[in-house]
């Protein structure tokens, strides 16, 4: 049977749209698109398509689908197929993932990120409270330092007085052990609340001053080692999504989880925190160090809240939770070396 040229022309070309079928990924960041979180995510994107010869690819879109507490749910319901979240702004939600928000975890973000993940993959709990969800990564962001528009904080008494914004979870209660007087909002909020005096202070690592335009209203800062507190993201991607892939996507989609993607987002953080010490010096900021007193007596007020996560997580499932809580400090202090 011949075929007319028309008839072959077409049939060509559904041949050719067949071999060059490309699996897309809808990706939303709550984020600027200039944001450390974006970026790393865009780079992530990135690598997918180059490892995959253009096979996979994302389509990043211009805006969240929803506000971030909402994040979470929206890529469960399918409004996105890839983002990440604060594990703190959905309060209760969440249990294990504390453990990577308490004070002196360390002194940077990728170290931290590192272990966190490799220690909360290695407990099928964690991945247990994402339900809905993949878990590609989990991380955090640098260390939590004390911003804000009033006056020096040396010490644990000079931190009650002042209105302070938070992002939500462990750092929460651990700025109400400390006699904080705080709010819980989300970080793009933090420029309206203190440029009109709702609030006097947030907690952040330093990265977020100049993320969300605070650099300039902010005059004091303080810094501990290790952090303060520290916050717990994850990384995700529709489960419905990730189980309709090929066993060959997916294994592209696993070889860029896990650490890949803790390290791209540590990295991230840690540069533009890097960045951001400077501009605030630049801007006359007046940065303080805690010194031994003040970081023994937070380390007294917040022990307490260590204890209760152990207890609580155990109640819930998780085994040994302190020689977990343990590991995952041993492991941040060799991702240090």
């Amino acid at each position: 049977m011949k075929i007319k040229p028309i008839a072959a022309a077409a049939l060509l070309a559904l041949c050719s749209s067949f071999a060059s079928a490309q699996t897309v990924l809808t990706v939303s960041s709550w984020l600027p698109p200039s944001h450390t979180l974006s970026t790393a995510q865009k780079e992530w994107c990135d690598l997918l398509e180059k490892n995959t010869a253009g096979k996979m690819k994302c389509n990043i879109l211009p805006r969240g689908v929803t506000a971030p507490p909402g994040t979470l749910d929206a890529v469960k319901n399918g409004l996105a197929d890839v983002s990440y979240t604060v594990h703190g702004y959905t309060p209760g939600r969440f249990l294990y993932t504390q453990m990577a928000e308490f004070s002196f975890l360390g002194n940077t973000s990728e170290p931290i990120s590192v272990a966190f993940n490799k220690v909360a993959m290695k407990n099928p709990q964690f991945q247990g409270e994402h339900q809905g969800v993949k878990v590609i990564s989990f991380f955090t962001h640098g260390p939590g330092m004390v911003f804000n528009t009033k006056r020096p904080v040396t010490n644990v008494a000079e931190l009650g007085g002042l209105k302070w914004r938070v992002g939500g979870g462990m750092v929460n209660e651990i700025a109400k052990t400390l006699g904080m007087n705080v709010t819980l909002k989300p970080a793009p909020d933090s420029y309206e609340l203190l440029s009109g005096g709702v609030m006097d202070g947030t907690l952040f690592p330093a990265e977020s001053t100049e993320s969300f335009r605070i650099d300039k209203l902010i005059k004091h800062a303080t810094t501990f080692p290790g952090g303060l507190y520290n916050t717990s993201f994850v990384f995700i991607m529709n489960q419905a999504k990730y189980d309709k892939l090929s066993a060959e996507e997916k294994k592209a989609v696993d070889a860029i989880s896990g650490e890949v993607a803790a390290r791209m987002f540590g990295r991230g953080w840690d540069r533009v925190d890097r960045r951001a010490m400077g501009l605030m010096q630049a801007n006359n900021v007046q940065i303080v160090k805690a010194d031994a007193k003040f970081v023994a007596d937070v380390k007294a007020k917040t022990a307490p809240l260590e204890k209760k996560w152990i207890q609580d997580a155990e109640a819930k499932g998780l085994k040994d939770a302190a020689k977990v809580l343990a590991e995952f400090r041993a492991e941040i202090a060799k991702q240090e070396k």
